[in-house]
């Protein structure tokens, strides 16, 4: 336990030195920046102004207490609470009375509009809870009044909230439980504000619940210790979830009146809320809802989606049964008519089942409180019952009446029309509510009134819900996402209609017609009587499986174009790469100053017509480039020298990160004003041979007149800024370097003055001689060279100026002047002679070589005039360029102006850590692996040119030799190859990008020209570097520069931004002293804005106590110090430990916002200057509310390693691009997806926080993030002009933990509430959007699966039983619609899920031929091997979770996926999933090829199974094809020893799965000890096919003689039976005699032999066996074996107890050899045949082999390693 004695909780006033967090509120003597800001005082000024408040009776009041104070004293919270929602309040209240607009006239009066707008916000959700419950709100203000007692009660309102919220723990995840308790406590702080008396003891009301920590141990303890209880009693939440509460059935137990009966307040302790002993109190019951482990969950939750697919199939039924062309042909056949209204008794049917189905769910929530709920079920089923049978008489009636009058009489007619009516009464409240869709003014007036009418509708068709209510959108939004379904429907039902309907129907005729069970003779014994309507199912059911989720493949075809006309629409794509940035680069200045530096703010949030109109104008001309925006940005205008320190500081960032060298620096970065240039000072990368071209048009047009060679020049911007720079450059040079007051500066000055004066007059060409450029140009280069040399030749730079003079008066000038005539112009000297020697030797002095200003100029001017590069090639780095592309391109997106820093919302930025790493130590960069590889070496042979650049950034910083990395520079490498990894380390230097952005643009926007020109003279590249030098750009210019940026920047950076790590196990760590908590010391060290909260534990006599703590680096103290500390209920982790650990550091973030951030993820400074625009969404309606989430999307820097870390990259760039911008625009159905996302932070602490945390049923706690946001009124919106770095899994075995995580987490995401409610709730189109774009995918991709089973199946059962052909063979139409199935299937196989959206994305971001090659080089790569394993993977893991349970927190790692993974390890991942699914599929097909007759048409074989062969051999192969030296010999002979190994370890259960086959088997297993009796059934019942091999086969085999007999099939059990009993004899001998008496093994093996060769013999004698039956005879037995054995896995509970139990363990161990062996060959024989293993390398490593990379010899360890 912790040694560290947690502070006391008293009440004492804080001395003046205690530790504080953002500022010191508790000193306002202090000097702290922040405490300077007029609005701070004035917060802190109100929240001291306690008045007449009555003092608390039992504690000392001093002074200086404030409000928050006395109500911690009245209600008993701890004080450090107290302390953080006091500034957590003060920072809040100040931050937004900055944001006013227009300011307030006294900026030292705090604004009470600011407080009530912020009291409104915190309990709105307060509000809605008493509305919907009927219940007086206890917040009582005047919404008039603005006194000084209402500002103090409002006050006392938000921070008894904060307070109540700050410290109720777990309970944070149950805002409707913090409402109530916020009711009560509001109630009795009422009654002391309105000086209420005791009725009991006639003293002044004081609340029920005081002392020192009395909320804590009073109301929140016992609330946690119920829940605590609860989930003890689930078993780690593998109890069904029927049996105990969760969060969110503790939570909506406070959705209904009952609790204010049953917890009373102060609460009852012998409530039923409680349980004082699980053991011996039954658990209250279920509340909301009961979460069933079954997958009709699927229909119960999307009822409406299976209505619509079975209506219209029973439609197109009966419309294609009449086999005309056209469906709509039989529209005037009155039967067809007749007979299609039979669907509103399938309807109704439906109705009635859903019904049922949801009692049967729902009975655990039956209980006397809930007896409403029941009758509702009841009536529900009745009223459905009712339908149906009224449809049915009806309908009866009509064809009675019909058959009766033998034609459609008027009797009939009319019986038709009463039909219906009936069936209009039916569809009315349909049609009510498509009436009330489209007419959103009256159901936005429904559901506003609390009319009894209203509600008594709402609980008939949704229940008691307090949320889910108005889930609606605009009338725009809502036509776009209809229209879009429309198309998709449409196409969906013809292609089913036509390709797979239809072609059914003649061949259901003709089995309908015929009499297959006379007529037939079967080639087995039938056991049970099939007719044709068995066969008939056979045929359909892989139709109709693929019939109920094509929608999906007609989704994802229609999705990538919508989503990429939207992108188009939003301009992106139009900025691809670094040629077009040059092309636009003059319009990307502009960019910067409209988007990222904030107007004058306007009195008017509203601007007039013609200002909003001109704005959209500027829009239009900078969005086209209609305007020459650099004729306003001149090099002497405030705004270009603020563009330039921008561009500066992101290219220092980009030196910093080692993406571009020091020569590439200079190329990019933006000179500051200097030497009286006239001109912007491009970027030399940009301004690159223009010189030359410039020169080279001189000389063809040297007789062509000024204003035309001027014109040619002034074509290209970037030419005239080169010509013009160069020509004050060369004349600011000449004039610097020679001495003042001389003859000689005055005979230079002269000469440029008469050039100049040539220009004016535009007779430049006509003065001149052009042809003498060239010469001038080739000897400015040889004097400049001259002056850059380090050892300055004074004479020889005399000698170069003397040469370019005499050149220029002697050959530059047309009209040759004699001496006397250039001494007459001043341009000779008057008194010269001969002997006076070389004209400039006196004048002559050069800058002092510490004047680096002087020289970077002279530098930049050599690259100008001797440049004939163009520069396409810079910078070189593909990330650069990548990034500077997407940067330069998102400013010419649509995006809010950014506000002044001081203006923006505050936010935080929110990291959970558990235990990965932080830094790469020392050893772990040298350590080698079994390959001889270190990190470092793949690392340096990776990023090889960003090692270069490394080294060549320690050498500038003072390394000599590279030694010293392991020394003197051992951080800096460490951080270098951290930077490089997904570290803890990497995501804090980019999250603190922000807090460095905030900074420059703090200074940028109170900066004068002055300002700026100071700053760019401290330091030319780099605004202020690092915070503290992380891995910066240490440079002494940048250390002054940053020196500067204390003070008015860094304080109003802390004031609106702080990063929050949240560091689930820091204390064990500390206490073990682990090196992650040195690193984690040393991040905090060196970043200003980042805090660390962990959850402490003190040992406290025999208690522990727990602990919330922030901590912090104190820069003055040296050291970590400990800021708040607040006591916890008990244990953290009460569900799920990631949002456990994201609630428990929640209280610690300030701000609006906060944007959660995973570990694997990055950022990027010119990323972080648009933040300020990002969090200004929040103010902007999208659609018709504001949004709560900002969607942010992803850049995934991990595609560049391998083809899989590519295959995945693709697959994860178009989810987080184009899916998600589809899912925002137009379908209205984002959710939230990942980290990147920005929640409005006060919307969501009041609603339950960032995520859920339930166990296991929340394991995919992000997500439901979002859909508690839409079902709480939310709006998700999807932003791409800035972007967040992201890391994804390398490896295949990393990928596919990380898709088995999302499978299961989608598993239990369909047993959810939340699911069902959304489901039930959404509009019809929307509900479509949201099934298939979240379960419903990995539904159907099951499905899919199934589909596969079903067909193979059902043609295996029509091959050997011998009516295939008969069946087929009659019609071909069957055969179309079955290939039609097949063919989609091979759609879906071949990655269309994830290849086209990213091919797609690609067009549009890339360009479309570079689309399509990169399209063709991943199919090249086997890509679609990888995606039909990945389907696999989703399919296996998402279908197991739903039936059986045992979904859990899968960590993928992070680690560089280089090493060869062995052949166990593979089985032991991808046995169940994977490689024995294939082998039964694999045996399926090959019994089929043997027996069937079809098969003899090899085309039709072909075509009818090339797609199951494919999954066949992707299942098998992917996993060896993607691992490095897969296919190695060597490593193929020793992965087969150690498998062997691994399978006969006998240390059996005690041993870890890696080590003893025995302890994997058993947990293989885990999910059937957890799962529920109709699991266990029906695990038994799929189990049960694999006796159909036996039962099919034999009959086939000669022994049988074609003797259909059932004592066949009888007779080959005993077979069965005596192998098994043979190996259990010979186990027995083996056991008993196999040590000792080894000669008894030997001879029972022997006479196991002769009695074998004997029976074989005997049975080639007498009966009809041949040899061949021997083989035929393994395809039999096997699969009845391995039935058997998975049989008795689910009796395991009673057979464990038994001996037979060890005899099923030993022949599972044979079987998983034979499964073994069988993977194995195939890749044993590729890994013998010569070259394979070379090839098979180029396929995993492409991208690197195209980079130059020896990956091949990196892998094998064949390269030698040098320490560096």
């Amino acid at each position: 336990m912790s040694r560290r004695r947690h502070r006391p909780d008293s009440q004492s006033f804080p001395p003046d030195d205690e530790p504080y967090n953002i500022i010191p509120i508790h000193n306002l003597h202090s000097d702290h920046p922040c405490l300077q800001y007029p609005a701070v005082r004035a917060v802190l000024s109100s929240l001291r102004a306690v008045g007449n408040l009555r003092k608390p009776p039992y504690s000392q009041w001093l002074p200086s207490m404030d409000l928050l104070d006395w109500l911690g004293l009245f209600f008993g919270f701890q004080r450090d609470n107290i302390r953080n929602q006091r500034e957590h309040l003060v920072l809040h209240l100040a931050n937004a009375q900055m944001r006013l607009s227009p300011p307030p006239h006294n900026t030292a009066t705090f604004q009470t509009v600011v407080l009530h707008n912020f009291r409104r916000k915190l309990l709105e959700n307060y509000t809605n809870w008493c509305s919907y419950l009927e219940k007086e709100s206890n917040v009582r203000i005047s919404n008039s009044s603005c006194s000084d007692s209402d500002t103090r009660r409002d006050l006392l309102y938000v921070g008894l909230y904060l307070l109540i919220w700050g410290e109720s723990a777990n309970l944070r995840f149950m805002p409707e439980c913090i409402c109530y308790i916020f009711h009560h406590m509001a109630m009795e702080l009422n009654k002391i504000l309105e000086d209420r008396v005791d009725e009991n003891t006639g003293l002044p009301a004081i609340p029920r619940i005081s002392g020192e920590n009395s909320f804590l141990n009073d109301v929140v303890k016992p609330i946690y210790e119920t829940i605590k209880i609860e989930v003890e009693g689930s078993n780690n939440g593998t109890a069904p979830y029927g049996t105990w509460r969760n969060y969110d059935d503790f939570n909506e137990y406070f959705w209904s009146k009952r609790c204010f009966e049953d917890l009373k307040w102060p609460i009852d302790l012998d409530s039923k809320f409680f349980l004082m002993a699980f053991s011996t109190r039954k658990s209250k019951g279920k509340t909301g809802f009961v979460e069933q482990r079954t997958f009709w969950n699927v229909y119960r939750s999307f009822e409406r989606l299976w209505v619509m697919l079975v209506l219209f199939l029973h439609v197109a039924v009966i419309l294609a049964w009449q086999e005309k062309k056209y469906p709509w042909q039989d529209v005037s056949n009155k039967d067809v008519n007749v007979r299609i209204l039979t669907l509103f008794i399938t309807w109704s049917g439906m109705r009635f089942f859903h019904a049922l189905l949801e009692t049967a769910m729902e009975y655990n929530r039956v209980s006397r409180e809930t007896l409403t709920f029941a009758l509702r079920m009841v009536l529900k089923i009745l009223v459905a019952a009712a339908w149906t049978c009224a449809f049915v008489i009806c309908y009866r009636r009509i064809w009675m009446q019909k058959n009766y009058d033998e034609h459609w009489s008027d009797e009939a007619n009319k019986r038709v029309i009463f039909f219906l009516w009936l069936a209009f009464l039916y569809v009315l409240p349909e049609l009510l509510q498509l009436a009330l869709f489209f007419l959103p003014c009256i159901r936005r007036f429904i559901e506003k009134r609390n009319w009894r009418i209203f509600c008594l509708i709402s609980w008939w068709f949704h229940g008691n819900c307090f949320i889910g209510q108005g889930l609606r959108e605009g009338l725009i939004d809502s036509i776009k996402y209809i229209l879009f379904w429309v198309v998709v429907l449409i196409t969906k039902f013809a292609f089913s209609y036509f390709l797979q309907i239809k072609p059914m129907i003649s061949t259901t005729k003709v089995l309908l017609d015929l009499k297959i069970i006379v007529e037939h003779e079967w080639d087995w014994y039938e056991i049970f009587s099939v007719s044709n309507k068995f066969i008939m199912g056979l045929l359909w059911l892989p139709v109709v499986l693929i019939y109920l989720v094509d929608t999906q493949i007609w989704f994802s075809i229609y999705s990538p174009f919508v989503g990429a006309m939207v992108g188009l629409v939003e301009n992106l794509g139009e900025i691809r790469n670094i040629e077009q940035l040059r092309l636009r680069f003059q319009f990307f200045a502009s960019a910067i100053q409209f988007n990222l530096m904030p107007r004058e703010q306007l009195k008017s949030t509203r601007g007039t017509l013609r200002e909003n109109f001109c704005h959209v104008i500027n829009c239009l001309k900078l969005r086209y480039g209609l305007e020459q925006p650099f004729k306003r940005i001149e090099s002497n205008q405030v705004e270009a020298n603020k563009f330039a320190l921008i561009w500066n500081e992101i290219i220092a960032t980009f030196r910093e990160e080692d993406i571009i060298s020091d020569q590439e620096v200079e190329l990019l970065e933006l000179p500051r004003n200097s030497w009286n240039i006239k001109v912007v000072r491009w970027p030399t990368f940009l301004l690159g041979h223009e010189l030359l071209n410039a020169l080279v048009l001189a000389r063809d047009l040297m007789d062509a007149p000024d204003k035309w060679l001027w014109y040619k020049i002034c074509k290209n911007e970037y030419r005239r800024c080169a010509v013009i720079e160069t020509y004050d450059c060369v004349k600011y040079l000449m004039l610097e370097i020679l001495i003042n007051n001389t003859e000689e500066h005055s005979i230079l000055e002269n000469l440029f003055q008469e050039i100049d004066q040539s220009i004016a007059i535009k007779k430049f060409s006509k003065t001149f001689e052009m042809t003498a450029l060239p010469e001038i140009h080739s000897k400015l280069i040889k004097l400049v060279e001259l002056l850059l040399e380090p050892e300055k030749n004074v004479s020889k730079i005399l000698y170069a100026i003397q040469v370019l003079y005499e050149i220029i008066v002697h050959n530059f000038l047309k009209v040759k002047r004699t001496t006397n005539e250039l001494r007459e112009d001043g341009l000779a000297p008057r008194n010269q002679t001969p002997m006076d020697g070389l004209l400039f030797e006196n004048a002559f002095e050069l800058p002092d070589p510490s004047n680096k200003n002087f020289y970077r100029q002279v530098k930049r001017l050599h690259t100008i005039l001797t440049t004939r590069d163009s520069m396409q090639n810079i910078p070189a780095n593909v990330e650069a360029r990548h990034r500077l592309a997407f940067f330069s391109n998102s400013l010419f997106m649509k995006m809010p102006r950014a506000p002044q820093v001081k203006k923006m919302m505050a936010f935080s930025v929110l990291t959970p850590f558990y235990n990965e790493d932080v830094l790469y130590s020392k050893e772990e960069l040298q350590t080698k692996n079994e390959d001889g590889i270190s990190i470092l070496y793949y690392l340096q042979t990776i990023y090889h040119d960003e090692w270069k650049n490394f080294i060549e950034r320690m050498h500038r910083e003072g390394m000599v030799t590279d030694d010293e990395i392991w020394t003197t520079k051992l951080r800096d490498l460490r951080l270098w190859a951290s930077y490089r990894g997904q570290t803890l380390a990497r995501t804090v230097r980019g999250m603190m990008y922000y807090y460095r952005a905030l900074k420059m643009l703090a200074f940028l926007d109170s900066s004068s020209e002055m300002d700026i020109t100071i700053r760019e003279e401290e330091g030319q590249i780099g605004f202020m570097g690092r915070d503290g030098g992380l891995d910066g750009f240490n440079s002494e210019r940048l250390r002054s520069a940053s020196s500067l940026s204390e003070g008015h920047d860094s304080r109003i950076a802390l004031m609106k931004y702080t990063y929050v790590v949240s560091c689930q196990k820091y204390w064990e760590q500390n206490a073990t002293e682990d090196l992650r908590v040195q690193d984690i010391k040393d991040l905090l060290k060196h970043n200003e804005a980042l805090r660390i909260s962990y959850v402490d534990r003190v040992s406290i006599r025999d208690n522990i106590e727990y602990y919330s703590v922030l901590v912090k680096y104190d820069q003055q103290l040296r050291r970590e110090v400990e800021i708040y500390r607040v006591k916890l209920p008990g244990p953290l982790n009460l569900g799920e430990g990631k949002p456990e650990n994201q609630n428990h550091a929640l209280i610690f973030t300030r701000g609006d916002a906060v944007q959660t951030i995973d570990m694997n993820q990055d950022n990027y400074f010119e990323e972080a200057l648009k933040i300020r625009n990002l969090l200004e969404e929040f103010r902007h309606y999208h659609g018709i509310r504001r949004p709560t989430i900002l969607g942010v999307r992803e850049h995934i820097f991990t595609g560049s390693v391998s083809s899989l870390a590519w295959f995945m990259s693709a697959q994860e760039t178009s989810f987080v691009t184009l899916v998600q911008r589809l899912f925002a625009n137009p379908l209205k159905i984002r959710m939230h997806y990942g980290h990147p996302d920005v929640f409005d932070r006060f919307w969501f602490i009041t609603r339950g926080g960032l995520s859920k945390a339930s166990k296991v049923i929340n394991i995919s706690e992000d997500i439901f993030a979002g859909f508690s946001c839409t079902l709480r009124g939310g709006n998700v919106t999807h932003h791409e002009y800035i972007r967040v770095g992201k890391g994804r899994d390398l490896g295949l075995n990393q990928i596919s933990t990380f898709e088995a995580k999302i499978a299961c987490g989608n598993g239990e995401q369909v047993l959810s509430r939340d699911v069902y409610r959304l489901g039930q709730r959404l509009d019809f189109f929307r509900m479509l959007s949201f099934f298939y774009t979240t379960v419903g995918y990995f539904f159907n991709t099951t499905v899919i699966i199934l589909t596969v089973y079903a067909f193979l199946w059902g043609q295996l059962y029509l091959a050997l039983s011998g009516v295939e052909n008969f069946v087929l063979g009659n019609t071909n139409n069957s055969k179309k619609a079955l290939s039609a199935v097949i063919n989609q299937e091979l759609v879906i196989q071949f990655g269309l899920f994830t290849s086209l959206p990213a091919t797609m994305e690609s067009s549009i971001e890339n360009g479309f031929l570079k689309a399509v090659w990169e399209f063709l080089m991943m199919q090249l790569q086997l890509s679609v091997v990888f995606y039909t394993f990945s389907m696999g993977t989703r399919a296996h893991f998402f279908g197991r979770t739903i039936l059986h349970g045992g979904a859990k927190y899968l960590p993928t790692g992070r680690n560089f996926a280089v090493q060869h993974t062995s052949f166990a390890e593979n089985y032991r991942r991808y046995a169940r999933s994977h490689f024995i699914k294939a082998i039964e599929l694999g045996l399926i097909l090959t019994v089929y090829g043997i027996y069937s007759p079809a098969a003899k048409e090899t085309f039709f074989y072909i075509d009818m199974t090339v797609t199951c062969w494919l999954l066949v051999l992707s299942w098998i192969f992917a996993p060896f094809l993607f691992n490095p030296s897969g296919f190695d010999w060597l490593n193929t002979v020793n992965d087969f020893d150690d498998f062997m190994r691994w399978i006969w370890h006998r240390d059996g259960v005690l041993a870890k799965a890696e080590q003893s086959w025995e302890r994997w088997w058993y947990e293989e297993q885990d999910h059937l000890r957890t799962t529920s009796l109709w699991g266990k059934v029906l695990e038994i019942v799929l189990n049960l096919r694999f006796f159909f091999f036996q039962y099919g086969i034999i009959y086939h085999m000669e022994i049988a003689g074609h003797s259909k007999s059932t004592s066949v099939y009888l007779l080959s059990w005993i077979y069965i039976f005596v192998a098994f009993g043979i190996y259990i004899t010979l186990s027995y001998i083996g056991g008993k005699y196999g040590a000792k008496r080894h000669i008894y093994l030997r001879l029972a093996k022997l006479m196991l032999i002769i009695i074998g060769v004997l029976v074989i013999i005997a049975l080639l004698k007498f009966t009809y066996f041949k040899m061949v039956d021997c083989f035929t005879s393994l395809l039999a037995f096997i699969p009845t074996g391995w039935g058997l054995v998975s049989i008795a896995q689910v009796f395991r509970p009673l057979l464990q107890q038994t001996r037979l139990w060890d005899s099923v363990v030993s022949v599972a161990r044979l079987y998983d050899i034979l499964f073994g062996v069988i993977v194995m060959a195939p890749v044993a024989f590729l890994s013998w045949m010569p070259g394979f293993q070379s090839m098979q390398t180029r396929i995993l490593f492409n991208a690197a082999f195209s980079k130059g990379l020896q990956m091949f010899k990196i892998i094998t360890g064949k390269i030698h390693q040098k320490d560096v």
